[in-house]
């Protein structure tokens, strides 16, 4: 089984191809520069699996085209496909700048398209799997985050429309909503404001990146075998 994850370096990610590279597959483990996912491909190797780093502006069309080729070509074939690269460029709408949304939106949403559609036949050919990384906040909305909720939003009724163009070659295409999860990219809050949102949780914890993780890889795995087009929430309750 060869699976393509991308924002691989950190975090969900990374967690999700050491996941991936546990139960055997090959993985692609993808960032922006091939070096950032060293440590990734290490740690794929020590789970048991085999892993190989690429680099790519995942908004360059052309780029994410060409990668999965090469992808596909070098690794002999594609099985699973995890749009998980994402950024934030947080602030107040009536201080937000043009570039502020156009960025967040062109590597979180436009990114995942690129991907999708740069990676629709090889998976079509196998049957295989593509679980893209959303988040509640694309549900309920976030002070500050805007860009963020709307690119996340629109990768919910991207994955519904290509689970429907897909699903009479057997791909099956879902999302995952994780909700506040321990990631360098919440790592900046303090103290203070992670116990408040902590105990705003109905669990009572924040997530693991492994809480992601092993959700994304049942989607993957015989599990997720007869489930398409479905957007799957794992925040311990926060969005209830």
């Amino acid at each position: 089984e060869v699976a393509l994850v991308t924002g691989a370096s950190r975090g969900i990610g990374r967690a999700i191809a050491v996941q991936l590279a546990r139960r055997g597959a090959r993985v692609a483990c993808v960032a922006t520069a091939a070096e950032r996912c060293a440590e990734t491909v290490s740690a794929c190797g020590e789970a048991g699996g085999e892993a190989h780093a690429w680099g790519v502006d995942v908004a360059d069309t052309s780029s994410v085209a060409e990668l999965v080729s090469t992808v596909h070509k070098e690794l002999g074939g594609l099985d699973v496909l995890v749009n998980n690269a994402g950024i934030t460029r947080d602030q107040l709408l009536l201080r937000m700048s043009e570039e502020d949304f156009d960025a967040v939106v062109a590597t979180t949403l436009t990114g995942t398209w690129n991907f999708l559609r740069a990676a629709a036949r090889p998976l079509m050919k196998s049957g295989g799997r593509v679980v893209n990384v959303a988040s509640v906040v694309g549900l309920i909305g976030n002070p500050g985050q805007s860009n963020y909720a709307a690119s996340k939003a629109g990768i919910l009724g991207l994955t519904r429309s290509v689970a429907k163009e897909l699903a009479s070659r057997g791909v099956c295409v879902n999302a995952v909503l994780p909700g506040f999860i321990a990631t360098d990219m919440t790592a900046g809050m303090t103290e203070d404001a992670r116990a408040e949102l902590s105990g705003s949780i109905p669990l009572g914890r924040v997530g693991s990146p492994e809480d992601v993780a092993r959700l994304v890889d049942f989607l993957c795995g015989p599990g997720g075998a007869y489930i398409t087009g479905q957007s799957l929430i794992v925040d311990g309750g926060l969005s209830l």
